[in-house]
């Protein structure tokens, strides 16, 4: 099995397990460094015509979405290749 290709796999189910318990605890320094898209789009959506909010609301989720499907895609490749290097770094050790 190619652990570096994206897949629903153990190192997945290993991401889902990170992000809903060591990642849900931040610390005063990670909360410096969200982003504050709800705030955002609040501030976006009052200073333009109510005529276009609705359809500025509609691209706006569909920004956050695409910014969330984005950010999910390169941490899990990120980690994924990092642990896989870890892995073949012990693998290699031991084989010699």
């Amino acid at each position: 099995m190619n652990y570096r290709k994206i897949s629903d796999d153990i190192l997945n189910d290993w991401f889902v397990f990170r992000e809903d318990t060591v990642l849900a605890y931040t610390d005063k320094e990670d909360r410096k460094h969200t982003i504050e898209f709800d705030e955002i789009s609040e501030l976006i959506l009052k200073n333009i015509p109510k005529q276009n909010r609705k359809y500025v609301q509609k691209q706006l989720n569909a920004l956050d979405d695409n910014l969330m499907d984005y950010i999910g895609y390169w941490q899990e490749k990120y980690y994924r290749n990092g642990f896989c290097d870890g892995i073949e770094l012990i693998v290699g050790c031991l084989d010699k």
